[in-house]
């Protein structure tokens, strides 16, 4: 089992969408992998992945090419063993760009709290240094950084 389980209350949402900030931060493909079930579906842009093997693979491409990953997550809504958040992510790209990846991801879970489903709808723009908002050292954002609302975004 992987709590918080449903069905969620917003603070279960919320503490469910914390944590897979949190992993994801970590740029671990092994630990991240291991929220979602065996047999997990998966869309991401254009590719549709089945099962952890596939999501732990896609996560070690991605982030070998998108170097400074930082990511912020947002509960949008919530119902049952759904969640539905948005998203924010910074990474200086192979060409020395920055881009900023704008996206929504709808999730369900099984019983035991594991992701069986994810669907991600993911925009990229490129940015300036400048322009950056996530500064913090890689790992998890902390407590005290500005979320999604908070920055404008």
């Amino acid at each position: 089992m992987r709590p918080p389980l449903p069905p969620f209350t917003h603070e279960t949402s919320v503490q469910k969408v914390r944590a897979a900030e949190d992993a994801w931060n970590s740029r671990d493909p092994a630990r991240v992998a291991q929220a979602y079930s065996l047999k997990s579906e998966w869309r991401n842009r254009s590719e549709f992945l089945t099962g952890r093997a596939d999501i732990e693979a896609f996560l070690t491409r991605k982030w070998a090419v998108e170097r400074e990953y930082r990511l912020t997550k947002e509960l949008w809504a919530f119902e049952g063993n759904r969640i539905a958040v948005r998203f924010a992510y910074e990474y200086l790209a192979a060409h020395g760009a920055w881009i900023r990846a704008y996206g929504n991801e709808n999730w369900e879970f099984d019983e035991d709290g594991l992701m069986r489903r994810r669907i991600a709808s993911i925009n990229d723009l490129e940015i300036t240094d400048a322009e950056r908002l996530f500064f913090w050292p890689l790992g998890p954002r902390p407590a005290d950084h500005p979320g999604l609302t908070e920055l404008g975004l």
